[in-house]
């Protein structure tokens, strides 16, 4: 930073102003950089005054120095002082500008935040009452599942054997994997029964909602043609029923027929015989009766 020499002053009085200018200007020059919440662009005048009164009073504490010292020159022109204050004034306006970018900035920082804040709260609200629901259903279903799993052992126990309920197992199994195949397609991958039950009924809740948007008298129509085919098929199946049964009597009539006779020999065994029972007779006193009609007809008479 250029130093010149300070206008105004005399001569003899030159070196206690130029110490004075060296211990104020540097200390001018070190505190010039103005915080934008303090320094305005009126404070030029502010700046000069403090100066001149800083060397004023250096100028009176330099009469008490040694007027044998070479004086130091800080400034050659004045103009170097004047391109010092414009250069902290533009310092200044700098600042300024960029402390009210800064704050722009801050506030637009503050209502992001707050309108995150907000949104995530609204979203935890949310899944505080999804996480709560979802606890009580999944209560109820363990209740649910729990009755299930008495009932079930209730009316399973000493009913069949574990050979025949894997049996049974592995027969609705099968039944599963044929509908499956039939509704979804085939299997990719080893897939258990209750996967492919799942995709069942996924595929069933699919069919029910592309049902809804087609027009009602072809659903109608299609209804009429499955419950048709229904009918045939319960009735199909009832005719090869009834004609199963008639060949199982058939055949046990004919096992009757072509077994051999065993004749029994001796006696056929009977159930014994209950002694018959007596029946008591109530006899009347007659002899009562008489006595009292004869005191009547005496008395009476």
């Amino acid at each position: 930073m250029d130093r010149g020499w300070v206008p105004g002053l005399h001569c003899q009085e030159g070196a206690a102003a130029s110490q004075g200018v060296q211990s104020s200007i540097p200390a001018l020059s070190q505190n010039s950089q103005p915080k934008p919440e303090t320094v305005s662009g009126t404070s030029v005048a502010a700046l000069l005054f403090s100066l001149l009164r800083s060397v004023e009073s250096t100028t009176a504490d330099a009469s008490f120095s040694d007027y044998d010292e070479e004086p130091e020159m800080y400034f050659t022109d004045p103009q170097q002082l004047l391109d010092l204050l414009t250069d902290l004034e533009e310092q200044n306006l700098s600042l300024i500008q960029n402390s009210r970018e800064t704050e722009e900035t801050l506030e637009e920082l503050r209502q992001i935040m707050d309108q995150t804040r907000k949104k995530m709260e609204k979203e935890t609200e949310q899944l505080l009452q999804q996480i709560k629901s979802m606890t009580i259903n999944i209560k109820q279903e363990e209740e649910r599942a729990a009755e299930l799993e008495v009932k079930a052992r209730l009316f399973s126990y000493g009913k069949y054997k574990e050979e025949d309920q894997d049996s049974m197992l592995d027969q609705l199994g099968q039944k599963v994997e044929e509908v499956y195949r039939s509704c979804v397609g085939d299997s990719e991958g080893n897939l258990s029964t209750l996967q492919m039950l799942t995709a069942i009924e996924g595929r069933l809740g699919e069919l029910l909602e592309s049902m809804e948007t087609m027009p009602r008298d072809r659903v109608l129509m299609a209804e009429r043609a499955k419950e048709k085919e229904r009918r045939l098929r319960l009735r199909e199946e009832k005719i090869s029923q009834q004609k199963r049964h008639q060949e199982e009597r058939l055949r046990k009539a004919l096992e009757r027929a072509q077994a051999d006779i065993t004749k029994t020999k001796g006696k056929k065994l009977m159930v014994r015989s209950h002694p018959p029972e007596h029946k008591v007779k109530e006899t009347v006193d007659h002899d009562i009766t008489d006595k009292e009609k004869e005191e009547h007809l005496y008395f009476f008479t």
